[in-house]
């Protein structure tokens, strides 16, 4: 049990060390621009199909759900704004990280463990290229710009999913569903949840790069780091999901 204690606060100490090096690097010259707009695309364009399928379905369900239960007080009229705040604040951020921690944080992982063990960082490193610099920096700072964009549209198409079944399914009535729905959803929900994805994206991507660089043993241990990058990111963003909400209404109650 102490071992394992032991080599868990070893992991989290050597984290926050590689932490250290990325704010370290992101100073220096030179910078690789086109890592930056490469990994943009592939995070954030490559990743629009899932996004809108996922807060699509999200919003469809929760809108369902939803009017079920307020017919029963005959205000299924607020279902757009529920469905709307809850998108908002928590279901899109949320819902848009763990798709991206399954359609590409694992595949951060995998790239860097492969590199990793096959010694090409070691290459790098005999060229004078800081790998942290030129391969980590791109991946977190293109999960910075792209995570609270994602969520953006999450947002769109979970409450335009909602909209369809609300009124073509359950005939709420169009104009007082949108009247509710902006009367209701204010712009510090929106900026709550852009607040979430943008700290997750960095969770994200850190904790998976720093999984992926230290892989070890050939083609076992780049799968370990792989499987273990996207568990330990997706219990982190539900920790700092529940902190983040904490702090934020807070923040806004007071």
């Amino acid at each position: 049990m102490n071992e394992i204690i032991s080599e868990r606060l070893d992991k989290l100490g050597r984290y926050f060390v590689f932490l250290g090096q990325l704010i370290k690097c992101s100073f220096k010259r030179p910078f690789y621009v086109y890592q930056y707009f490469y990994e943009i695309e592939r995070i954030g364009v490559n990743s629009l199909f899932i996004i809108i399928l996922s807060a699509g379905a999200m919003g469809m369900i929760f809108a369902l759900q939803m009017v079920t239960m307020l017919q029963k007080f005959s205000a299924e009229i607020s279902t757009g704004a529920m469905v709307a705040v809850a998108m908002s604040r928590e279901i899109a951020p949320v819902v848009t990280t763990l798709m991206l921690i399954a359609k590409n944080g694992s595949a951060m992982a995998a790239e860097l463990g492969t590199m990793k063990v096959t010694e090409q960082i070691d290459a790098l490193e005999a060229m004078s290229i800081t790998p942290e610099r030129y391969l980590v920096l791109p991946k977190v700072a293109a999960s910075m710009i792209v995570f609270p964009m994602l969520t953006l549209l999450a947002n769109v198409v979970g409450s335009l999913g909602s909209y369809i079944v609300s009124v073509n399914f359950f005939g709420i009535e169009a104009g007082s569903y949108l009247d509710y729905l902006f009367t209701f959803l204010y712009p510090v929900d929106i900026f709550m949840g852009l607040i979430k994805a943008f700290i997750m994206g960095i969770i994200v991507s850190t904790i998976c790069c720093f999984y992926g660089l230290n892989a070890t043993q050939g083609a076992k241990g780049v799968g370990d780091s792989a499987t273990g990058a996207v568990v330990a990111s997706s219990v982190s963003i539900l920790i700092a999901d529940y902190i983040l909400t904490t702090l934020l209404l807070r923040v806004i109650y007071i």
